[in-house]
């Protein structure tokens, strides 16, 4: 009894191998999508980023490629956090300097924010900021070699050398820009179009304005040269040998770590060991028209790989649903609350991409939203005037050549006649018009008709008795010269004088 058992057993073992491969061929292909889509978006998961060219980020890179290394640093990173750098820029001109430490924005952002007019040139060019992410995100060595390209042409200009705000250094042919005063940074100031080719004539090519304090939030800075390469942004975590024994350019870390609290510190934590950027900027749209202007060091550059990537992400937008919006990937601009979770900071979970709508305090008191009505006055033509009644036809400009057409419109009881012999006329009746809707200067504003009131005023002109021609003035007589009598003459004028 038990051996057919086992045999049953182990027939239908080896049969099941067999069920499961016909399961699977028999399994139908989804074709919930169209086919055209479905080729879509096939073309678009192959189709790749397009990277700048080195005369493109030449461009990019030149209002910033002179700034100091620890700052420079941070505005890379921060740049690849488009939506991050507008809420800063925002929350700095309404607060100041006041509790930015304690914002949710990324570790890069909250660096940058400490400096108002660095944030608030990348929120007003946020294309260029956008574009300057994507380039570090994809091409973070072909960045770093244009900053150096850049910093040798003003090197070689003579408009790159060291002062009391800033120390230039140069090692195996890379260049170093550190803060040289302990306690402040200074943001430089200079003309793209001039820095790189030949010293102005007014004074220096690179101005400071007010110094800025140096905070442990300047934890990053370059390796330049380390390891044979260009080297990178590096976490210093404000160590005193910065990326090891042969950093060269880690001297302004000695000098001002004695000014900086390390204990306890939010930008100095094991956390931040590694650098982590939102990669998925990529997946914006920039503006083409923002980016042309920058061509300070190379003319006439087309931007035509930015146009490329605006129509992929758009492509992708399209294929994924979202009404075709530009730059609303999932996880796009690393903002909390999208579709993929965040893995740039700790304890973000995957959420829905629908952030809620930001009430308006005022325009909710004043204004009952949900008013279906709402819509109503938004948006209309004032242009067009409505306190006259529509026409048939259009009117015609009075020219010679159709003062003839546009005359017989009168009938001739209300011409005028000629004031020598004028002939009373009945008072034509009104005509009726349309009542225009009422204006909100008077009442009675809607109740005035053009027509009958020139009516009226021709009616009562001829009327009028004529005038009475007044006389003729005479000319006014000119007045007569009065002839003056002749002087007497005087005596003794030349003649001989008497003898006595």
């Amino acid at each position: 009894m038990l051996r057919p058992l086992a045999v049953l057993r182990a027939l239908c073992f080896a049969g099941f191998p067999l069920l499961v491969a016909a399961m699977a061929t028999a399994t139908p292909i989804p074709q919930d999508q169209p086919q055209d889509q479905q080729q879509d978006q096939q073309q678009d998961q192959g189709a790749p980023y397009e990277n700048f060219s080195p005369e493109q980020l030449d461009n990019l890179l030149s209002p910033i490629a002179l700034y100091p290394d620890p700052l420079l640093a941070q505005v890379f990173v921060a740049a690849t956090f488009p939506d991050q750098v507008e809420e800063a820029a925002r929350y700095v001109r309404a607060y100041g300097q006041n509790g930015v430490d304690d914002q949710n924005w990324d570790v890069s952002v909250r660096a940058v924010a400490h400096y108002p007019s660095v944030i608030e040139m990348m929120a007003d060019k946020i294309d260029w900021t956008t574009s300057l992410g994507q380039a570090y995100v994809n091409q973070s060595s072909d960045v770093a070699a244009s900053v150096q390209h850049l910093r040798h042409l003003a090197r070689t200009a003579g408009n790159l050398e060291s002062t009391q705000q800033q120390e230039v250094l140069e090692h195996d042919n890379y260049i170093a820009i550190s803060p040289y005063q302990p306690e402040y940074i200074y943001v430089p100031v200079y003309d793209p179009d001039i820095i790189y080719y030949r010293r102005p004539y007014w004074g220096p090519g690179i101005t400071f304005g007010v110094g800025f304090p140096i905070g442990a939030w300047l934890n990053l800075d370059f390796r330049w040269g380390y390891g044979g390469g260009w080297g990178g942004v590096y976490y210093t975590g404000w160590r005193r040998e910065g990326w090891g024994g042969g950093c060269w350019n880690c001297g302004w870390i000695g000098r001002s770590r004695g000014r900086i609290n390390i204990q306890n510190n939010v930008y100095i934590n094991n956390r931040y060991n590694n650098i982590n950027v939102n990669r998925t900027v990529v997946n914006r749209t920039v503006n083409v028209n923002n980016i042309n202007r920058y061509n300070s060091i190379h003319k006439n550059v087309s931007y035509n790989n930015i146009q490329h990537n605006n129509e992929r992400v758009s492509r992708g937008n399209n294929s994924a649903g979202n009404n075709g919006r530009a730059g609303n990937f999932a996880g796009n601009n690393g903002r909390p609350g999208n579709a993929s979770p965040r893995n740039d900071r700790p304890g973000n979970s995957a959420v829905g991409n629908n952030r809620t709508g930001v009430n308006n305090k005022i325009i909710d008191r004043n204004i009952d939203r949900n008013n279906p009505r709402i819509d109503q006055y938004r948006g209309r033509d004032t242009s067009v005037r409505n306190d006259r009644p529509p026409s048939a036809q259009p009117q015609q400009r009075t020219t010679p050549e159709n003062r003839q057409q546009t005359r017989p419109v009168q009938s001739q009881q209300q011409r005028p006649q000629a004031r020598p012999a004028p002939q009373p006329a009945a008072r034509p009746a009104p005509q009726p018009a349309a009542r225009p809707a009422p204006h909100s200067f008077a009442r009675n504003e809607g109740n005035f008709d053009p027509r009958q009131s020139s009516q009226r005023g021709q009616a009562s002109r001829q009327q009028a008795p004529p005038r009475q021609a007044a006389p003729p003035r005479q000319a006014a007589q000119p007045r007569a010269q009065q002839s003056r009598p002749a002087p007497a003459p005087r005596g003794g004028g030349g003649g001989e004088r008497k003898k006595p």
